[in-house]
């Protein structure tokens, strides 16, 4: 082997080493955004699983997909086994140049915020030094046919993701959200919606990770027939139209039994968890989801490394194939070596680690209204969509991307995401489009560049990396990865608004629990000054998340409900009234004794309990309305909230009521003390406007239900 041969490999393999890279580190957050966004998954434990599958998928799993972006894009006449040495060289430059071009996209679109896809750009690479290449050499190369599929593929890919979503939820919305008690029904069903994930993993394993083995053991007679096992090819291309074609009955049967199982360990674990009263309702069921969120980013991180590894080893298999013969001849069929595999898989998992996780911590923090129950639908779509696409009777990269994408938009509809914003779409088509001829057009400007010539490839690439350093290093600081997913969602925190809104509402119920002391106190001749400073100190606590949920809001439009932002800042404002009320209460005590009449101190307490009940209550309705947004606007949630909102405004009738009585009494016995009497009445009036700003703080809610 020649000495510029050698050092063109090393430098190919660096190539296919930087675009398995970028796939571990660009579509990472596919994996496992949405589990870090819903907390199902710290960063740390997303990053070590998501190498860990991206991995495996990547090694066991991506061999069909693989062999057609190596010679599925481009035909050439195999007539003879081969194709000539010129052709064959010309084809090996080409998919260097396709890599480095589509790699170096990838890297500068993810710096400068762009949706891009690693399929895309690796197929945009291959079709723009093949358009080349058909005019060089005067012959057709593109099989449009096979172009027509892929393309296809990225249209059906989100669109079969969105179903599989839509319907994930509405089978968990119906059967989980919607039931009386939640948390029982999620400890059973659970498992049976996991059943699904773990039959196509299953299949997946046996079509691919163990296909090798099944066709050995076929060979030496251990089985029948290996299409009893393995989907029917006829030629190296499946056939539908054959004998169990469709139905390799002994798999689907082990499949079954693998998902059985997994599913019946999963029912154990599931009723070994102890739901606390702090995880009572909605969020006892988000608890239990977890569990199966975690399953299925694992599924969609082995999905992911199973279709995309292609991308890389894909055109590196046929470089290899050309450069290290000893004719430069490219073969129909062609042993993947090994550690070619395990280049393209260790990099997608160094990917992950290295600048994977930076991309992760963003997609995680932008995405909205992403709780388990939600994640678990989408990433079980994309996956189940993204395995079947790479199955051996399709063998189509599809945009894993988009493929989330879809699934996400299809939860969203189900009524899990209300916020979802349609106009990412034009986003995503323009980076869709975008992608393609970008690749394409660095591919080619690469290719042309070297003339075929091993020398000038070999000083274009470093050049190359070069670039590629300078624009990483220009735009060093923060990643902003504004990809369609972390869109979709939104410009997402780790809380949605209304888990804050909840928040403010519980330091707003301290504050009133601080004056409900203070008054009890200075009824009962006691000292309440320190009650009264605790009650100043928890309002500003409470302004201080208000702030918090103010600033949220205003980042982010998109609440998870149909409701405006006016709307909602208008609910926050009348929900700290509530505080500023008590804190109101508790600087009157300050101003001076009670007026000195135990009946009076008696009925000032009455309507401190009246006030009391209320709060809790308006309380129990910010919970329920936490849920209804988290449930995914369940009709039971709603009819929930809608109970409270009316119990508030009982409570605060009630309270009328008590303070009605009271001031009359003070009026009718204070003649001798007027000061202290309306003194008193004025107490009474600001603990009437905590209750009042309660009923006024939940009928701001009704928006929402009257949506």
């Amino acid at each position: 082997m020649e000495p510029l041969t050698v050092i063109l490999i090393v430098l190919a393999l660096v190539v296919c080493a930087y675009m398995s890279w970028n796939i571990g580190a660009n579509d990472v957050a596919n994996a496992m955004g949405t589990s870090v966004g819903s907390r199902a998954l710290t960063l740390k434990q997303a990053v070590i699983i998501a190498a860990v599958f991206e991995f495996c998928g990547a090694f066991f799993a991506g061999d069909a997909v693989t062999d057609t972006v190596r010679k599925g894009i481009l035909t050439v006449d195999f007539s003879d086994g081969t194709v000539d040495a010129v052709l064959s060289q010309d084809i090996a430059f080409g998919f260097i140049a396709a890599m480095m071009a589509a790699a170096t996209w990838l890297t500068i679109a993810t710096r400068m915020g762009l949706p891009v896809s690693t399929t895309h750009s690796i197929i945009g690479g291959i079709l723009g030094v093949g358009l080349i290449l058909e005019v060089k050499h005067g012959t057709s190369l593109i099989d449009w046919e096979v172009v027509q599929k892929v393309v296809m593929s990225w249209v059906a890919s989100p669109v079969m993701g969105g179903l599989l979503g839509f319907f994930s939820f509405m089978i968990i919305k119906k059967l989980i959200l919607e039931n009386e008690n939640p948390i029982d029904r999620s400890r059973w069903l659970a498992p049976v919606l996991a059943f699904p994930t773990f039959f196509v993993l299953g299949l997946a394993l046996q079509f691919k990770a163990l296909k090798g083995f099944i066709s050995k053991a076929a060979t030496n007679g251990w089985i029948e027939n290996k299409y009893d096992w393995l989907p029917v090819k006829e030629n190296g291309v499946f056939d539908p139209w054959a004998d169990n074609a469709w139905i390799p009955i002994n798999s689907i049967m082990l499949a079954a039994v693998i998902g059985a199982i997994a599913s019946l360990v999963l029912y154990f674990v599931l009723r070994r968890i102890d739901i606390n009263e702090e995880k009572r309702g909605f969020r006892g069921v988000e608890r239990i989801f977890v569990w199966l969120q975690i399953i299925t980013a694992a599924y969609v991180a082995f999905a992911h490394g199973a279709n995309d590894r292609s991308n890389a080893i894909g055109p590196m298999a046929a470089v290899w194939q050309v450069l290290s013969s000893d004719t430069g001849e490219l073969a129909a069929k062609a042993d993947i070596p090994l550690w070619l595999i395990l280049l393209g898989s260790a990099g997608i998992a160094i990917g992950v680690m290295t600048w994977g996780w930076r991309v992760m911590e963003t997609i995680g923090k932008k995405i909205t209204d992403i709780t388990p129950t939600r994640g678990f639908a989408a990433e079980f779509g994309a996956a189940t969509t993204i395995l079947v696409f790479s199955m051996p009777f399709l063998a189509v990269p599809v945009s894993t991307t988009h493929t989330l994408v879809g699934a996400v938009v299809g939860v969203g509809l189900a009524g899990g995401a209300k916020a979802v914003d349609f106009r990412v779409f034009g986003k995503i088509a323009a980076s869709w489009v975008a992608s393609v001829p970008a690749a394409a057009f660095g591919a080619i400007v690469l290719f042309v560049a070297s003339g075929g010539e091993s020398l000038n490839m070999i000083v274009l690439l470093p050049l190359s990396f070069m670039a590629v350093g300078y624009a990483i290093w220009k735009s060093s600081g923060e990643v902003h990865v504004e990809d369609a997913l972390s869109d979709v969602g939104g410009d997402g925190h780790s809380v949605t608004p209304f888990e804050l809104f909840h928040a403010h509402a519980q330091e707003v119920e301290k504050t009133v629990e601080h004056m409900l002391e203070a008054v009890n106190m200075a009824c009962d001749g006691e000292d309440a000054s320190e009650a009264i400073q605790a009650t100043i100190d928890a309002e500003l606590v409470a302004d201080n998340v208000k702030s918090e949920v103010r600033r949220l809001a205003l980042n982010d439009m998109r609440m998870g409900v149909q409701i405006s932002l006016d709307d909602f800042l208008y609910m926050v404002t009348r929900q700290d009234r509530i505080a500023d009320y008590a804190q109101n209460v508790a600087e009157q005590l300050a101003f001076r004794p009670l007026f000195d009449d135990e009946q009076a101190k008696v009925n000032l307490k009455e309507m401190a309990k009246a006030v009391s009940e209320t709060v809790a209550k308006y309380e129990d309705a910010v919970e329920a309305l936490r849920d209804f947004t988290i449930s995914g606007q369940t009709k039971a949630a709603e009819t929930k909230l809608a109970e409270l909102i009316k119990e508030v405004n009982l409570k605060e009738h009630e309270a009328d009521g008590v303070e009605a009585m009271a001031a009359a009494y003070v009026f009718t016995n204070g003649e001798d003390a007027p000061l202290a009497a309306m003194h008193m009445y004025r107490v009474l009036q600001r603990l009437d406007d905590v209750a009042n700003a309660c009923e006024k703080a939940a009928n701001a809610f009704l928006p929402i239900l009257n949506r």
